[in-house]
């Protein structure tokens, strides 16, 4: 091969070599121009309900021990342990031969004394006449006086001892006093119960409606009884299930009118209506207290805010579609929104998607997404708006 077609080669390959490299720098420097497509939502200043948030314990709004209250063997169970009962409904029942039979005893007597009585009356008002015309001694119509005011005295006796058969007879079937939730039976059937003291038999708690105790900082009371409105202060309790969140709304309904000097902090209660009976006495809550609706904050999604060694920032579009860096100093926050005290105006615009893609500089093509993922949004979908009262 001659000198001159060496050189061709070289120069041949050369040259494409510069074109392939030139083609690869265009095809980056388009894909680099090429803006990105993000979402925005438009900051504002507006009235945003705020809510503190605390731990509690839930506690059963009503415990009560149901006992025997007369003696006897135990004759029957109407219920499975566990098992949801209503007020009234039958639980247990107690042998009744004996009480019948004192009932009637009773009933019985009652109609001996009413003859004897009346046979006492007639006395009276047949010796009555002969002793005014002073044909009987006065004596003997005493004696059938105070025999007729006895027996009227034994009458009364024989109702009340009635009464006491009838109560204790209806102490035999025993019902549950209160509706909600019966735990294990502590007697068998065929036991002897009542004898010489009151028996346990089974425990019912009342779940509907259901206390939460908290007990939030002094500094935290102080500052709801602030904003305190004239009616019951609402609130929700939260319980991170297994499978999904429980959320349950209620109100405040007490405050304790001490401070524990140990923690600095008030016991507190809310009721919470638990229809479901999804949350059980003793279980740990997060309890989120409404405090007001009447300031103006600019709200934020936690889930935009970045940070770095200079602070807190976000990234928000300017009017040629450019993404620029916003440095704020947040204030009031939750899980839910973040107040931003400064570094925003309103209607900046804040990119809430393609985060880890963004950096000051670069072009984007911003669809509003304010409506579906805004503030007003977050809070109607996390049931935050307060309804007006």
């Amino acid at each position: 091969m001659s000198k001159y077609v060496k050189v061709s080669s070289i120069l041949l390959g050369a040259l494409l070599l510069v074109s392939g490299c030139s083609t690869e720098r265009t095809e980056q420097t388009v894909a680099k121009e090429k803006p990105l497509p993000v979402n925005v939502i438009t900051v504002e200043d507006k009235n945003v309900p705020i809510w503190t948030r605390f731990t509690g314990r839930t506690k059963a709004s009503s415990h009560q021990d149901v006992r025997a209250r007369v003696s006897g063997v135990l004759e029957k169970i109407y219920f499975k342990d566990g098992e949801l009962v209503k007020k009234g409904q039958k639980l247990f029942q107690i042998e009744q031969d004996q009480y019948i039979a004192a009932l009637n005893a009773a009933k019985a007597q009652k109609l001996q004394d009413e003859a004897s009585l009346a046979l006492a009356r007639a006395d009276v008002e047949r010796y009555t006449p002969l002793v005014e015309e002073g044909l009987a001694p006065r004596a003997t119509l005493e004696q059938y006086q105070a025999k007729l005011a006895v027996l009227k005295a034994t009458i009364q006796e024989d109702r009340a001892r009635i009464k006491k058969a009838q109560i204790e007879l209806s102490y035999t079937v025993i019902r549950a006093p209160i509706s909600g939730q019966a735990s294990v039976r502590r007697v068998d059937v065929g036991n002897l119960v009542g004898q010489g003291e009151a028996t346990l038999l089974t425990t019912i708690v009342k779940t509907d409606p259901l206390y939460v105790y908290f007990s939030p900082a002094e500094e935290d009371v102080r500052m709801m009884y602030k904003y305190a409105l004239k009616d019951k202060k609402h609130v929700f309790i939260e319980l991170n299930g297994a499978q999904k969140a429980i959320r349950l709304n209620g109100y405040l309904d007490f405050s304790n009118n001490i401070v524990d000097p140990l923690t600095s902090t008030i016991t507190m209660r809310a009721t919470i209506a638990n229809p479901k009976h999804s949350v059980l006495p003793g279980s740990f809550v997060y309890v989120n207290v409404f405090v007001t609706d009447k300031y103006k904050f600019k709200m934020i999604p936690p889930e935009v805010i970045l940070n770095d060694q200079l602070g807190k920032y976000v990234y928000i579009v300017d009017n040629n579609a450019t993404v620029k860096r916003a440095d704020i100093k947040t204030g009031y926050a939750t899980r839910y929104y973040v107040s931003v005290k400064e570094g925003l105006k309103n209607g900046d615009k804040i990119i809430i998607s393609a985060l880890m893609k963004l950096k000051p500089g670069i072009k984007v093509i911003a669809t509003d997404a304010t409506k579906e993922a805004g503030i007003d949004a977050i809070l109607e979908k996390n049931d935050l708006i307060v309804k007006k009262r």
